[in-house]
């Protein structure tokens, strides 16, 4: 049986007892990309702290279906229905169709989702391959009178809803009343300030690149009817959680919640999960600001993207975090700290040690026969839940306090804390190791992979103490400006099988 699992509902603005559809069963709905330009640092911490929630989830016990939409038509610069579709804006900024830039932009995306340790959702799925559901729901919308048909679009009539403003009215109508400030592009088609477009035609842009046919004419759909179709489609007329980031609350959520329960008749969604913003000094992480920090980018600039994703779960999910390269620099030796601490068990324990040789072994075969090694890796965790030296109370202990952390409006920093406490707790290196493995499966955090990956616990002393005064000496010599030595101790350093790297976080050195 699942434990009981409590979380931060934006709807009720309360944090509530999880209570799904179906016992031990999670339908959850998060919103995905829209595909017209790179995910930044801050898209993507959504993204970690839903996938945290994921495997909480499943360590609680519960079995968690998961679908996400990739947003390749529809969405325009504003989520108020005004502006250029983005999409269009992406292949006239790159000289592409809108096709190729939703095809590269998905796969950039989901190269940064997969390195920072999310799970892929069970289900993926593009606005543009559920047109029909669209224009049903649509067609539905219409002859209940939730929606009319004017300048050529149709539209949401909000004033049919009771309470439109469904997660909080002072919040929303605030926000709405920013957008009129801002001088946002008036509609007046509309009957209501509030009204929604659920689908366009030409009347609205000429030059649209994608457009199909419809009862109403020659257009698209609006952004915000995908979300719900496509969880219809998959998960059914209920679902238990719906994901995004506070910037989807209004008018997004807003608008699928209005339009899916007028659709259906009744309640569709009891739960709503939602992520704080990443900022950094200037503000909140955005694209229009130019240059896009991405995960890639980090990446490419001697970060390891789990770094980042340590960095994201240090803080609570409802919190805006500060992202600033002075903390990340901080982070990765917290980081690089918990890896030694976890290497440093492994060999002192000869069991352990054995496991860790023979995986090392394994994967320098792989290596040279060019296959992964993630099944020798499964092997070494094998081993260590396997092994005898467990001690099978002090690990439930710790796996219950866990549970207690994450079970509790997602309290991922307390869980960090508890990783340290069993690094530093009175028992032995399996019993750590054991816990530690079990932490990753929601932290995911790879620390085990990293320290089996790390070459140092088993050079040659001399030679271990020939490379740290390689590396002092080069850093001298950089400092100096005496690159020519600098580049002669690199020389010297590949001679005897030894390669380094620069990177932010220090100098890097692998056996060669």
């Amino acid at each position: 049986m699942a434990r009981k699992f409590s979380f931060y509902n934006t709807l009720s603005r309360t944090i509530e007892e999880f209570v799904p559809n179906e016992e031990g069963k999670v339908s959850m709905y998060t919103c995905g990309p829209t595909v017209y330009h790179f995910a930044h640092i801050g898209n993507i911490r959504t993204y970690i702290m839903q996938d945290a929630l994921i495997k909480a989830l499943e360590y609680c016990g519960y079995e968690v279906n998961r679908v996400m939409n990739i947003t390749d038509v529809g969405h325009l610069s504003s989520d108020a229905d005004t502006g250029e579709d983005k999409m269009l804006a992406g292949a006239k900024r790159e000289h592409k169709t809108v096709m190729e830039i939703a095809d590269f932009y998905t796969k950039a995306f989901f190269k940064d989702f997969d390195a920072v340790g999310n799970k892929r959702p069970d289900t993926i799925e593009p606005a543009t391959n559920c047109i029909p559901e669209f224009i049903h729901m649509i067609e539905v919308l219409l002859e209940k009178g939730f929606a009319y048909v004017a300048g050529g679009n149709v539209y949401f009539d909000t004033s049919k809803l009771e309470d439109y403003y469904v997660f909080s009215s002072a919040v929303e109508k605030e926000q709405l009343a920013v957008g009129v400030r801002d001088d946002v592009e008036e509609d007046t088609a509309k009957r209501n300030k509030t009204d929604f477009v659920l689908w366009f035609t030409k009347s609205k842009f000429e030059d649209q690149a994608l457009k199909w046919d419809s009862p109403w004419g020659v257009g698209y759909p609006g952004w915000h009817i995908e979300c719900s179709c496509i969880s219809m489609k998959h998960l059914g007329e209920y679902i238990d959680i719906h994901c995004g980031g506070v910037d989807n609350i209004f008018p997004h959520h807003t608008n699928e919640i209005a339009q899916s329960e007028s659709y259906l008749g009744h309640r569709w969604c009891k739960y709503w999960f939602h992520s704080n913003h990443l900022n950094d000094r200037a503000g909140k992480m955005s694209k229009s600001k130019g240059a896009v920090l991405t995960v890639s980018v980090l990446k490419e600039k001697g970060y390891d993207p789990l770094v980042y994703r340590f960095f994201c779960l240090q803080s609570h999910y409802r919190k805006p975090l500060e992202f600033s390269f002075d903390v990340l620099d901080n982070t990765v030796t917290a980081y690089n700290n918990l890896v030694k601490k976890v290497e440093a068990l492994i060999n002192s324990d000869d069991e352990l040690k054995a496991a860790a040789n023979a995986y090392k072994a394994a994967a320098e075969k792989s290596a040279k026969d060019n296959n992964g090694n993630n099944e020798n890796i499964a092997a070494f965790l094998e081993a260590v839940r396997n092994s005898n030296a467990i001690d099978a109370d002090v690990k439930k202990d710790f796996e219950d306090k866990f549970a207690e952390a994450i079970s509790n409006d997602l309290n991922t920093s307390m869980a960090i804390t508890l990783l340290y406490d069993i690094l530093k707790a009175d028992t032995n290196a399996a019993t750590k190791l054991a816990v530690v493995d079990s932490f990753d499966k929601v932290l995911s955090l790879d620390l085990i992979g990293h320290a089996l990956a790390d070459d140092s616990a088993d050079i040659d002393p001399e030679l271990e103490a020939f490379i740290k005064d390689a590396i002092e000496r080069r850093a001298a010599a950089k400092k100096a400006k005496d690159f020519a030595t600098a580049d002669a101790i690199r020389d010297e350093l590949l001679a005897k099988g030894v390669e380094i790297k620069d990177t932010r976080e220090g100098v890097k050195w692998s056996l060669v």
